[in-house]
């Protein structure tokens, strides 16, 4: 599976294993593809949820703002439409 593939895959499975009300960091998509690598796809990690962000199956927040992933600067939460 390619890693773009899994990292949205990753992040959906994430966010179905917590509270509708929870959020996830991009880092935790990108740890569970690679415990040891996840560093170097943190971009990719972003990447994803914005394609899951442009389907609308989840939205990207910034200190509680929904906010454009490719335009955000610093951390971001990734959460289910509200």
């Amino acid at each position: 599976m390619a890693v773009a593939q899994d990292l949205e895959r990753r992040i959906e499975e994430l966010l179905d294993a917590r509270a509708p009300t929870s959020s996830i960091c991009p880092s935790d998509a990108a740890r569970a593809h690679d415990p040891d690598g996840w560093r170097d796809l943190m971009d990719d990690a972003r990447a994803a949820a914005g394609r899951l962000a442009a389907a609308g199956r989840v939205e990207v927040t910034q200190r509680g703002e929904v906010v454009d992933v490719a335009t955000a600067r610093g951390p971001v939460r990734i959460r289910r439409p509200r």
